[in-house]
């Protein structure tokens, strides 16, 4: 199985990330989630920060641990840090295999763990001041049912 893990400031392309997924393939399935900031009409920005390596190498443990779960082909998660504002693309998690339920089942897998786990550490620019944000008890409830087929 061939994995890409990349953290990074800059933006991504969408398009060019699935075909860097699916060349050299012969995968039946690929499915690709991207996360955008929401506009809640209250938030200004979201800042990102992380540990430099640590932050690839737990990562790259979960997407070990999709792929003894699922028959994948290939896999990428892109995470962005720094200051991002509403609308723009935070994270990218795509996965190919040779039939969908698997790529389905490990992006949503990897995207659970990105929410509740991750060592990304979120703060929030709103009028009235910063503060860290914290996982949402149902990101958690999702999270859950992986723990589960353990």
């Amino acid at each position: 199985m061939r994995a890409t893990i990349r953290i990074q400031m800059e933006d991504f392309d969408i398009g060019h990330e699935s075909d860097a997924l699916t060349a050299g393939s012969n995968a039946g399935a690929l499915v690709n989630f991207v996360g955008l900031v929401r506009d809640d009409h209250a938030l200004i920005s979201l800042t990102l920060e992380h540990y430099p390596g640590m932050t690839e190498r737990e990562i790259g443990r979960h997407v070990d641990e999709a792929a003894s779960r699922w028959p994948l082909t290939s896999v990428t998660v892109i995470h962005r840090v720094g200051r991002l504002v509403p609308g723009d693309k935070i994270v990218f998690v795509g996965a190919t295999s040779s039939h969908r339920q698997a790529a389905f089942e490990a992006t949503e897998f990897l995207m659970d763990y990105l929410k509740t786990r991750a060592p990304f550490w979120k703060s929030e620019e709103r009028a009235d001041g910063m503060s860290w944000a914290e996982a949402r008890a149902s990101d958690e409830s999702a999270a859950e049912r992986w723990t589960e087929k353990s």
